[in-house]
């Protein structure tokens, strides 16, 4: 958010709007009451249907509604202002932000502070300068606080590619609901514009079907070994030294001769 903010009062009259407008280079400015808290917004869109009112005798369109001068003839915020205000907190996430200003039609959104008063607005720029967060910074988040929320799940065993914002994520999570929920954290991430799914689920707990450990099931021959041909048992090896049945899932084919037992 921008803060301190440019902020008028009702009475704030429309050249001394345009002027603060043109000073801080901004579009719009919120219109509070005496406590600080939102009446209103002027933009530059509610200024300008001031200057499209005026008389045109070139042109063949009619002229748009207009603010209605006041008896002194003085076009004031309050008669410029759209309202009501749609207004956040300072908690308010970037998502959540950028949906409201869709929804709603709106640039410029005024935060306030606990009070209910403004203390800073946010505008579609702001928003957008998420995603010029560098790509290291968005990977280092991804890593380190995103991946270590998750339980059950090894940052060391995922890996995370950014690129122009883009992540790839690849390796291995331990069940497979979990890979929805990473995706899903990763996408919440200031700066992200897209991820692509690489993830495989290991339903062996850390164990590949190529883990040569003496402490794994692989280790030893079961009642089931069979040859290189052979799909094996639920616990043996083939001859070429990988296991067989349950983790095998397919049948491993060579040319080399089966070693005698």
């Amino acid at each position: 958010m921008t803060s301190p903010v440019v902020r008028v009062m009702p009475e704030t009259g429309f050249r001394e709007i345009v002027a603060l407008l043109a000073e801080y280079d901004i579009t719009g400015v919120p219109v509070v009451d005496d406590d600080g808290r939102p009446l209103g917004i002027v933009s530059e869109a509610d200024l300008l249907l001031t200057l499209a009112a005026q008389e045109d005798q070139g042109s063949l369109m009619p002229p748009p509604g207009a603010a209605r001068p006041g008896p002194d003839g003085s076009v004031t915020a309050a008669d410029l202002m759209s309202g009501p205000v749609i207004c956040i907190t300072p908690s308010t996430s970037v998502v959540a932000a950028a949906r409201l200003m869709g929804r709603h039609g709106v640039k410029r959104l005024p935060v306030l502070d606990v009070d209910g008063r403004v203390f800073g607005m946010v505008s579609r720029g702001d928003l957008l300068r998420v995603f010029l967060r560098e790509d290291r910074v968005i990977r280092r988040e991804i890593v380190e606080e995103v991946l270590g929320r998750v339980e059950g799940v090894s940052p060391a065993l995922v890996g995370v590619e950014v690129d122009q914002g883009r992540v790839v994520l690849s390796g291995t999570v331990p069940e497979p609901h979990l890979v929805p929920i990473v995706l899903n954290l990763c996408r919440s991430v200031d700066g992200v514009v897209s991820v692509t799914d690489r993830l495989s689920a290991d339903t062996f707990g850390g164990l590949g079907p190529e883990d040569d450990s003496p402490d794994s099931p692989e280790g030893a021959g079961g009642a089931g070994g069979g040859t290189e041909g052979s799909g094996g048992g639920a616990g043996g090896r083939g001859a070429d030294g990988r296991a067989g049945g349950a983790r095998s899932g397919r049948a491993r084919g060579s040319d080399a001769p089966a070693p005698v037992r």
